[in-house]
């Protein structure tokens, strides 16, 4: 029988500064020196090839371990803010012109190699090459869905997946950005959970997701047709990730750059109160977005765990603070998972609608049919039954909006991330 090792588990908590991720990490499984063990296999459909066990974190051999340090030592540039690649350009003795030019290069132009950074002198270019990066982020398979919605499924320099999901839509674009490799949160509905944590992303590999993204759809460089809006609700739990993903959305908000500002960014938190009252003193923020998943805490503490940490009443006080702080242009919303015969009954439909009211709260709700996947033991509610619910919110006061699930049948929807490799890779573009 294998028992807890410590050693390995502060690894995974050395990246983290608060008290929160602890309680995460404890939801993740049972780190060994070689694997986490899991107490039951992940089934999925023969026509479908699961590699979790690829990136499970393990012990690399000491060769494999030199190498990674070896990538780590060179800077991503992808992830500095401007005030940043200036020092590290005037701190190699170039003048400070040059930096400009690189920022210009990689988040405005989305150039991805210094080679192609032609208004640079060649000795610069190789000299970065030799101590920079413009990009960690591999393309490994793409699929398009029927719908005209992409999945990226690629992997870091230290081989561990990244999903991003790019959402074409009539007036605007909206991309699915991940901010952790798998997550550490065992919310029982959703697949991404299989994973467990492998390691949060930094502001460099946030940013890259979304340049990649566009040039995949567009090309290197190219103006997009629509306006783009990014939603942090891809694999993860972006709050426990929450410098990384606040310096990417500040970098990604440069008008120098990519200039996507943050009124155009929702971040979506199953519950990390903490995060959510920090959110509320920041200028610059995202709109935020709060995943509910039921109306009492007996039945959110199974399909959430996290409650048990931050309860329901814990957590509303913290949305009616922010709820309070609201600016001009930003939302904030609640999102609802439907799950048939689960939490989708019209006496569950009142117990949300009187808690939302209790607390004052007066955001809307989206509320999103599940979407299925093995093994989740979960089936998505019938339509009928998630307009009747929608209809109770209304006449209570609680304004409802159903979401239509995008994606699904390329595991692009919302729960469906999990490094799942399907026969065919499509090419799309």
């Amino acid at each position: 029988m294998r028992t807890r090792n410590p050693s390995i588990r502060l690894i995974f908590l050395s990246t983290f500064a608060t008290e929160d991720i602890s309680f995460a990490c404890d939801y993740s499984g049972t780190w060994s020196n070689q694997l986490v063990q899991r107490k039951s296999p992940l089934r999925i459909h023969s026509t479908q090839q699961m590699l979790i066990n690829d990136y499970r974190p393990r012990y690399r051999p000491a060769r494999a371990n030199a190498r990674i340090i070896e990538m780590d030592k060179r800077l991503n540039m992808t992830g500095l803010t401007r005030a940043e690649l200036v020092k590290f350009i005037v701190d190699i003795g170039e003048p400070a012109y040059r930096s400009r030019q690189i920022f210009a290069a990689l988040q405005h132009r989305r150039q991805q190699n210094f080679d192609d950074i032609s208004d640079l002198p060649k000795a610069l270019r190789e000299r970065l090459r030799e101590t920079a990066t413009a990009s960690t982020l591999t393309i490994e398979s793409r699929y398009l869905s029927e719908d005209g919605t992409r999945r990226l499924l690629m992997k870091t320099h230290d081989g561990f997946p990244v999903e991003t999901v790019f959402i074409p839509e009539e007036r605007r674009d909206t991309i699915c950005f991940s901010s952790q490799s798998g997550c550490p949160l065992q919310c029982t509905f959703c697949l991404t959970a299989q994973l467990g944590l492998l390691r949060s992303l930094t502001a460099g590999e946030i940013v890259e997701q979304i340049i990649i993204a566009l040039n995949d759809v567009y090309g290197i460089g190219e103006k997009p047709l629509r306006g783009t809006n990014l939603v942090g609700m891809g694999a993860g739990e972006p709050f426990l990730n929450f410098d990384s993903l606040l310096k990417a959305i500040r970098i990604m908000a440069d008008p120098q750059g990519l200039f996507i500002v943050p009124h155009r960014v929702t971040v979506s938190t199953a519950g990390v109160v903490p995060r959510i009252r920090e959110l509320v003193s920041i200028p610059d923020r995202p709109n935020l977005a709060i995943s509910l998943g039921a109306p009492t805490n007996e039945m959110r503490d199974v399909l959430m765990p996290i409650n048990k940490k931050w309860p329901l009443e814990e957590l509303l006080m913290a949305c009616k603070e922010f709820e309070q702080t609201l600016k001009a242009g930003e939302r904030f919303t609640f999102e609802y998972v439907m799950l048939d015969s689960v939490n989708d009954s019209d006496e569950q439909a009142r117990q949300l609608a009187n808690l939302l009211n209790r607390h004052e709260l007066h955001a809307k709700v989206n509320l999103i049919p599940h979407n299925p996947a093995e093994p989740l033991p979960y089936q998505p509610s019938p339509a009928a039954r998630v307009e009747m619910f929608r209809s109770i919110l209304e006449s209570k006061g609680v304004h409802g909006f159903v979401r239509r699930p995008r994606g699904r049948d390329i595991f692009a929807a919302c729960g469906q991330l999990a490094a799942i490799r399907q026969n065919a890779s499509v090419h799309a573009g």
